[in-house]
């Protein structure tokens, strides 16, 4: 009896290597089957809330809107300031991510050189932090990053990532962000108004929109000018084409 339940064991020992494998296989399957079609019901379907909302301590306001209701001025001014060539990468600034890295490796304070792409994968699929699992954050972030460009294309992406981006302290989408700042539409928005929110973006709960002063009025002032850049030279064809 003692020596079967030790064949037993030792079988089982054997075959572990195989069922693991069988495990890992199923999950991966899984997730791949989810986080593709996810992608594909987004590409039709308003995302309705994302994981940053929920967790958000001071609870959110928001508005899905249509990128047809929003001024193409506010278009311009998140190219401008976040992301100069989101026309022409294919969801990655290789350029931006060296530098970046350069950064980096001088200073102990991190900072990113995330493309719109990017952080609206993040932003709709993932979650925010810094801290140890921001690595496997970034993992995910390429591979969601590598679907939406194949799966919704830059209109898609451009409309979902200003609708799901945090504008300001429990407030996200541009749209909830004009009528909390400018008590109007985002369809009526002016280049000032739209270069304004640009510039709150990386940092919204601290950045001021209205009445901005000292970094934040001069980056304001920098994506004002750089959106008419981005108008004439058809910086932005790739949303509106």
């Amino acid at each position: 009896m003692g020596r079967s339940n030790q064949g037993a064991r030792t079988a089982k020992l054997r075959n572990f290597p195989r069922r693991a494998a069988g495990w890992i296989g199923r999950i991966l399957a899984g997730f791949l089957l989810v986080s593709i079609g996810a992608t594909v019901i987004f590409k039709w379907v308003p995302v309705p809330v994302t994981l940053t909302m929920i967790l958000d301590p001071n609870g959110f306001d928001k508005t899905w809107t249509p990128l047809s209701r929003i001024d193409r001025d506010m278009v311009a001014a998140v190219i401008a300031g976040e992301d100069a060539k989101f026309c022409t990468h294919s969801g990655f600034d290789a350029e931006a991510i060296e530098k970046a890295i350069e950064r980096n490796a001088r200073s102990s304070r991190l900072r990113g050189g995330s493309t719109i792409s990017q952080q609206t994968a993040k932003n709709v699929f993932l979650w925010q932090g810094t801290g140890w699992t921001r690595y496997a954050r970034k993992g995910l972030e390429v591979w969601f990053t590598f679907l939406i460009e194949n799966i919704w294309g830059k209109r898609r992406i451009m409309e979902v990532y200003l609708n799901v981006a945090e504008t300001g302290i429990g407030t996200y989408g541009v749209e909830a962000g004009a009528q909390r700042y400018f008590r109007h539409s985002a369809a009526q928005l002016t280049r000032t108004e739209a270069a304004r929110i640009a510039a709150a973006l990386p940092a919204p709960k601290r950045r001021e929109v209205v009445s901005p002063g000292g970094f934040t009025r001069r980056h304001g002032n920098t994506i004002a000018a750089r959106s008419g850049v981005v108008r004439n030279a058809a910086l932005d064809a790739c949303v509106y084409r």
